[in-house]
C-alpha cells in the first residue's frame, strides 16, 4: 500500500487484450479512489480486442513492463486466465495476495453476434461482481489468513451468483 493508504491491485491475463483490461477499467472506476489498478499479460497481443477497446487509453503490456526497482508494489494480484497462473510470483514488488478468478475469454467464444455479444456481457458482469465484492471487503482489519480466504472465495461466489442469475 502507498503512502496515501491506496492498493495497488495487478489484473494478469492470457493477452491482456479483453478481461484483464476490463477488470482494470471496472476497479479504477469503482474503487472509490482507494485502488490503482494495473493489468498485463503473460503474452500480451499487439492491440486490444474490440470488445474492449471503448475502455480508453489502455493498451496491452507484458507482465515484465510491471517488475523491477521501478516498477509499483503491487498489494493484490488477480489472474483472470488459467495461462497467467504460470507467471512467477517472485517478480512482483511488495508483498501481494495472488488469488485466480478465473473467467472464459470471451474472444474464444463462436456463433451469432449475439451469442458473441453476450460472452462478453457475461465476462464483464463477472469481473464486476468479484470486484464489487473485493472492494467490499474490510481489508484494513483482516488478518492474512482471512484475507486469503476471502479472495479465494470470490471467485466462488461471483460464479454462484451469476449462475442463479442466468
Amino acid at each position: 500500500m502507498d503512502n496515501r493508504g491506496t492498493h495497488n491491485v495487478l489484473f494478469l491475463g492470457g493477452g491482456n487484450a479483453t478481461r484483464s483490461i476490463m477488470a482494470q477499467a471496472i476497479l479504477n472506476r469503482e474503487g472509490g479512489g482507494n485502488f490503482r489498478a494495473y493489468s498485463a499479460g503473460a503474452q500480451p497481443v499487439s492491440e486490444l480486442d474490440p470488445h474492449a477497446a471503448n475502455l480508453g487509453g489502455m493498451h496491452p503490456k507484458d507482465w515484465s513492463e510491471l517488475t523491477g526497482e521501478n516498477a509499483p508494489a503491487f498489494d493484490f494480484i488477480f489472474t483472470v486466465c488459467n495461462h497467467a497462473t504460470l507467471l512467477p510470483r517472485s517478480v512482483w514488488n511488495g508483498e501481494p495476495f495472488f488469488a485466480h478468478w478465473d473467467i472464459d475469454d470471451p474472444a474464444k467464444t463462436e456463433g451469432s453476434m449475439s451469442e458473441i455479444e453476450l460472452a462478453y456481457a457475461v465476462a464483464f458482469r463477472m469481473l464486476a461482481k468479484r470486484i464489487g465484492i473485493f472492494v467490499a471487503l474490510p481489508l484494513r482489519s483482516l488478518d492474512a489468513m482471512a484475507m486469503q480466504s476471502h479472495l479465494d472465495l470470490i471467485g466462488h461466489k461471483a460464479d454462484q451468483a451469476a449462475t442463479a442469475a442466468a
